[in-house]
């Protein structure tokens, strides 16, 4: 397990929106480079970055048609170095988006494997050997190749699947996970993995995790042997490599599969949703997190603390702000609300990763036309809002030029658009909370990673209190005061580390203000 992400909290940017360094309109790795200060002084001490290989763009980035080249929109190769090396010089590690169970139609390796005739990359795809396009629920593609079959996809018509073998072959095109074909695959994602840590890299952030093996079992036994043949090549060549992997699923990524991370992600299947995100078209909010929604910790904690403490021992699970598929927790939370959100985030256990923007209360734009295969995750991708300058300090390019437009103020009921310039002018603005509460994680080893978390307070109705370490730390999220017996008698006379709102302890009882937060030490 790399030793460093014990106090990781990671910045994850998305690089076309992010800062557009050569006026063309699209944000760049030069413009990382450049903001790489601004990282820092945030508190952020890692990076994900989306996708940057070349691509068509179908799937902005997703559908990758070289993986050992940069696309030419953000850089170089040579300017991503470069990142790796400012980047290592501020303290800061990198992960890179691999996506490992599909490529684009476009790259080279699906090119030769639709060609009638055999060759090398033949197998490097799931093709069928006959022309009907759906089978045991897969979808396949048809009439794209001259090779005599169909392929499977594993997102978009643009994607298609890498052949790492089905669990169970039952059909003569199919192929075992130790067949040829597979094992050329697998060899290949490790020749890949390999190229970029050994030039500086520090590990990957692994898209669609789980969808290696087809027709796989519950416990995801081929994917996952995969994936811990992997940990076992890092483990011995590159111990300080990190791997998170999409699949929020805790028990099978981090203890089966081998991942050092594993997000907890906004399924509507988890508790995660229930703290930012459990809104319904109907109007309704039930979110723990705002202020007049009656949410309720108990949906969050009855889902969480079993992943929490099944996976606890092996690796983190990664609470996330935002990401580049999920709308904004600014769609339905204003900033008040926001603050005890991330707060609370930040100071749980695992690695935390704030998206970019997530620190000024970037905005979605729920009605943004689609780019790029975003859809409705389009109005969570547009530009950083870095100051009142043209294109909010993003890009000198003509508006018309961007990547997205940036917000105009005319989305939601507020026209208030946070900008970088402005938050950190404002006293006790978003970014001064997160910017606080990183510093805290920082000096405090009781909010590392890795340190106990005990609930010791999580009913409906009182505030939510958890100890870390020889820390307490206790939300009040509602619009009203809530009063209860302090939960830890040691922490009675203890100090006030951190505070939003109003916070006393009177005759052994905690007394919170509407919309309050605190971080207590023990005596």
């Amino acid at each position: 397990m790399p030793d460093w992400l014990k106090n990781a909290v990671f910045y994850e940017i998305y690089p076309q929106s992010f800062y557009d360094t050569n006026g063309d309109g699209i944000g760049d790795i030069p413009g990382i480079i450049e903001k790489l200060d601004y990282i820092k002084e945030l508190g952020c001490n890692a990076l994900w970055i989306n996708p940057c290989f070349d691509s068509p763009f179908k799937d902005a980035g997703y559908d990758v048609r070289d993986y050992y080249k940069v696309a030419p929109r953000y850089g170089t190769n040579e300017d991503l170095y470069r990142l790796f090396e400012a980047a290592h010089r501020l303290g800061i590690h990198v992960l890179l988006d691999l996506v490992a169970g599909h490529t684009s139609e476009e790259h080279a390796w699906f090119q030769a494997s639709g060609k009638a005739e055999r060759n090398e990359f033949s197998d490097r795809y799931i093709w069928t050997d006959f022309w009907i396009s759906g089978i045991a629920g897969h979808p396949y593609i048809g009439g794209e190749c001259e090779r005599n079959g169909t392929y499977m996809l594993n997102f978009f018509k643009c994607q298609p699947a890498l052949n790492y073998g089905f669990l169970h072959p039952t059909e003569t095109w199919q192929m075992s996970p130790e067949d040829a074909g597979p094992q050329a695959t697998k060899k290949a994602l490790m020749d890949i993995i390999r190229y970029w840590l050994d030039r500086g890299c520090d590990g990957f952030r692994v898209d669609m995790a789980d969808s290696l093996v087809k027709d796989d079992d519950e416990k995801k036994s081929g994917t996952c042997a995969i994936w811990r043949e992997i940990r076992t090549m890092l483990d011995q060549d590159y111990p300080e490599a990190a791997f998170v992997s999409e699949w929020s699923n805790p028990w099978q990524a981090i203890n089966s599969a081998g991942f050092h991370m594993d997000f907890y992600l906004d399924h509507w299947n988890n508790g995660y949703h229930t703290l930012m995100r459990d809104y319904h078209s109907n109007g309704e909010n039930h979110s723990y997190f705002k202020m007049d929604a009656d949410g309720d910790i108990t949906r969050f904690l009855d889902d969480y603390l079993p992943r929490y403490r099944a996976s606890r021992e092996n690796g983190y699970m990664s609470l996330i702000t935002c990401n580049h598929d999920t709308p904004r927790a600014s769609y339905t939370l204003e900033e008040s609300e926001l603050k005890l959100a991330y707060a609370t985030l930040l100071t749980l256990p695992g690695v935390p990763f704030i998206y970019y923007g997530d620190e000024i209360g970037m905005r979605y734009i729920d009605d943004m036309p689609t780019k790029e295969g975003g859809y409705t995750r389009t109005g969570t991708r547009t530009p950083m809002q870095w100051d009142s300058t043209k294109n909010l300090g993003f890009s000198t390019a003509d508006p018309e030029q961007l990547y997205l437009p940036v917000d105009d103020g005319t989305h939601g009921e507020s026209d208030y658009i946070p900008t970088v310039e402005e938050q950190m002018a404002r006293e006790n603005s978003l970014y001064h909370v997160i910017q606080a509460i990183l510093k805290l994680r920082s000096e405090q080893t009781s909010l590392h990673a890795d340190a106990d978390l005990i609930v010791l307070c999580g009913e409906k109705d009182k505030p939510f209190v958890y100890q870390r370490g020889n820390l307490i730390i206790a939300v009040n999220p509602r619009g009203k005061a809530a009063s209860m017996p302090f939960p830890c008698q040691e922490a009675v006379d203890g100090k006030v580390l951190y505070q939003i709102g109003e916070i006393t302890i009177e005759n052994e009882a905690l007394k919170m203000g509407a919309q309050s937060f605190a971080v207590f030490i023990a005596d």
